[in-house]
């Protein structure tokens, strides 16, 4: 670690743990520092902070003391060394470097399938399809993450498969690098106290736990009494004090009850510190079309989310609805890239195409294939942001790479052609352009309005 980075770390860690003896007058005084050693660079995001920090009617401002009263402290130093010293600042200059050097993508974030084993069978789900048939060694998972620091990647999603089937390798991992944050996309059902115990020791493990909304959403899709469990391990957690979140799919059937307030609330209750709300992707050869949200319930939820967001302490993300905040489509590397218990590196966690193997290539090799190379060439894949994906909303796009670069499908039961995928989704994308233009038509407008009223004098 270079001087510069152990200033950094050390500056976190010392401003945490004065912010913890006496957080209402320090998180001001930090502010103003920061202001002051910023030269009026980052101005706007404190007077974003300071309001929430401030202001009792602000939905974060319980959230952020929730932070310093229910978190063990060690976690929270950890975290936040980890996320903002090296994923974000020392590992995005590392990346902005090598995407320079290389003139390829680099992702901040690496999501990894270590097994394609299950304790549940999801009706839906493609990886049930696999079993326990594939698993990524410790030695490759372990690979995988020396050859994404070298690239300044600190963030590894784990998906799946349940991911927990295993525990001792992913823990063993957050050991041998601390300086990494490692978030688990799980159902929950495997955490218990010792593994709870566990993630107090390491500091660098989030579980974002899996719900289809109640239990009977839950329960209908995962099996009986898996909503309770997941209950359970929540309850868990927030008595050992960790940080953790919520998954949810919405589809047709579900969106009501999804994204209703009641459910939000419900989650913010448990102790929840973030949803990733995730759009139904008729993937696999279990896929069913007609879950495919309407246009009409995609434009609530979008209203719904960021109403929400305004309201409630609870850091939602709408994977979808999203693209405007990150510039559309973030796969192929740009931000992230998936690589499967079969060792495939796909550009997507939900497109199941690959001219690269893990075991065959290293990862910069994998970034510089020409599947990545032409999710490069052709991001964004629409003007749009409410029409980021080169699948769901622009078809015929997906179908043009996958012709172009001989990519190979990766989906290990039953290999899909490019076509059947994409035209499950043509429809879909048809229904929605429309909408899509409209809405994102207002949404240029609203920031327009915002921006003039602030020149106001």
């Amino acid at each position: 670690m270079s001087l510069a980075s152990r200033l950094k770390k050390l500056g976190i860690q010392e401003a945490v743990k004065y912010l913890y003896k006496n957080p209402e007058k320090n998180m001001l005084k930090l502010l103003d520092w920061a202001s002051v050693f910023g030269k009026g660079e980052f101005d706007a995001q404190i007077a974003v902070i300071r309001k929430a920090v401030t202001d009792p009617e602000n939905p974060y401002y319980t959230f952020v003391r929730r932070l310093f009263s229910d978190i063990d402290k060690e976690v929270l130093i950890t975290l936040a060394v980890n996320f903002f010293v090296n994923a974000s600042l020392d590992g995005g200059q590392k990346q902005e470097e090598m995407r320079e050097k290389y003139q390829c993508n680099i992702p901040w974030a690496i999501l990894l399938d270590p097994t394609s084993a299950c304790n549940l069978q999801c009706a839906g789900c493609w990886a049930s399809e696999y079993g326990n048939k594939l698993n990524l060694s410790y030695e490759e998972i372990n690979s995988i993450i020396l050859q994404g620091k070298e690239m300044g990647v600190y963030m590894y999603i784990y998906t799946g498969g349940e991911p927990l089937v295993r525990k001792k390798d992913l823990l063993r991992l957050c050991e041998v690098h601390d300086d990494c944050i490692f978030l688990a996309f799980t159902n929950g059902t495997l955490i218990d106290e010792e593994f709870a115990d566990a993630m107090l020791r390491v500091k660098n493990f989030v579980p974002a736990i899996s719900l289809e909304g109640f239990e009977e959403a839950t329960d209908s899709r995962r099996g009986e009494g898996v909503y309770k469990k997941a209950l359970s391990a929540m309850k868990l957690l927030k008595e050992k004090k960790l940080i953790y979140g919520i998954s949810s799919c919405y589809t047709r059937e579900n969106f009501e009850s999804i994204s209703s307030e009641e459910y939000y609330d419900s989650l913010i209750d448990t102790g929840a510190y973030f949803i990733w709300y995730f759009h139904y992707m008729p993937v696999g050869r279990r896929a069913v079309p007609d879950l495919l949200p309407t246009p009409e319930q995609r434009v609530e939820m979008y209203r719904r989310i960021r109403h929400y967001r305004n309201t409630k302490p609870l850091f939602a993300i709408d994977f979808q609805n999203d693209g405007e905040f990150v510039g559309g489509c973030i796969a192929g590397g740009r931000r992230y890239l998936h690589i499967n218990a079969n060792g495939d590196m796909d550009p997507c966690v939900f497109i199941h195409y690959s001219d690269s193997n893990i075991r065959e290539k290293t990862l910069l090799e994998g970034l510089q294939s020409p599947l990545f190379m032409a999710y490069r060439e052709g991001q964004p894949f629409n003007e749009n942001m409410l029409r980021p994906c080169p699948m769901l909303e622009n078809p015929d796009k997906l179908r043009a790479i996958v012709e172009k670069t001989g990519a190979a499908s990766t989906d290990l039961e039953s290999p899909e052609p490019v076509e059947a995928l994409c035209s499950r989704c043509d429809s879909y994308a048809e229904n929605w352009a429309p909408v899509a233009e409209d809405l994102w038509a207002e949404n240029r407008l609203a920031k327009k309005a915002v921006v003039a009223e602030s020149r106001k004098p």
